[in-house]
């Protein structure tokens, strides 16, 4: 069975990644490395870093890497605070000289889970502030995601799991929408600790064109564990892009 239903993920992504990569644009790639260290029940850390490409792993034009705190409130409801370095490169080579955009951001996002059966769903809210190259901008943003394990009613360890999430982008100015970004994909987590998920991004900029390429390919390597002691604790496969 388990066999099977790794079949069926495979093919989800790599029929998703085919269809969508005949974008004109091209297909590019977008890594993730994220690390989450729970400090106490209440109270963890994370660092996450970021290298996309507007080519299949050629064309590096963009990378990122931030740090946060998250204070979990109540079992299903946390809020998140953090601060992160972003980088974009003008297009045509790998980092391409002149940068496009240098930029310091902070932010503050509140997180809402909704478990339903085995479905649990996700609500991500961020109030962005964003010191640019070139002036300050606020942004705003809201992710819902999905996360459905396909054995069992719970992501554990040896299990994989499907996930999608929808976000969208405005900010204080007319015309008011940015952005919008999907998600498809699933991911396989080995232990209580650790995680690989893959899938498909596309990304439909309204009133920017600093990323030309808008398919990505998404890999993400996401590792969590306790500051204090071994043993089981919540691990719910996500990224703090």
């Amino acid at each position: 069975m388990r066999l099977k239903q790794l079949l069926i993920l495979l093919v989800i992504i790599c029929t998703n990644t085919l269809v969508f990569s005949q974008n004109k644009n091209g297909l590019g790639s977008w890594n993730i490395l994220n690390i989450t260290m729970k400090a106490s029940p209440k109270w963890s850390l994370f660092t996450e870093g970021q290298i996309r490409s507007l080519s299949f792993y050629d064309e590096f034009h963009y990378y990122e890497l931030k740090f946060g705190l998250t204070y979990k409130i109540k079992p299903n409801f946390s809020v998140t605070t953090g601060i992160g370095d972003y980088n974009t490169y003008s297009e045509g080579g790998n980092f391409e000289s002149p940068i496009q955009n240098n930029e310091i951001r902070t932010w503050f996002q509140v997180n809402l889970k909704n478990p339903f059966d085995y479905i649990v769903f996700e609500h991500r809210y961020r109030a962005e502030q964003r010191f640019t190259s070139n002036d300050y901008r606020n942004r705003f943003r809201y992710r819902l995601s999905a996360v459905i394990p396909l054995q069992g009613k719970k992501i554990e360890s040896k299990t994989f799991y499907l996930t999608a999430w929808n976000e969208i982008f405005f900010t204080d100015k007319e015309p008011f929408f940015e952005r919008n970004r999907v998600f498809m994909g699933g991911g396989y987590e080995f232990s209580e600790n650790l995680a690989l998920q893959t899938g498909y991004i596309y990304q439909y900029d309204y009133k920017i064109n600093d990323e030309t390429g808008r398919d990505f390919f998404n890999i993400a390597l996401l590792y969590n564990f306790d500051l204090k002691q071994r043993g089981k604790h919540d691990f719910h496969p996500s990224t703090n892009d």
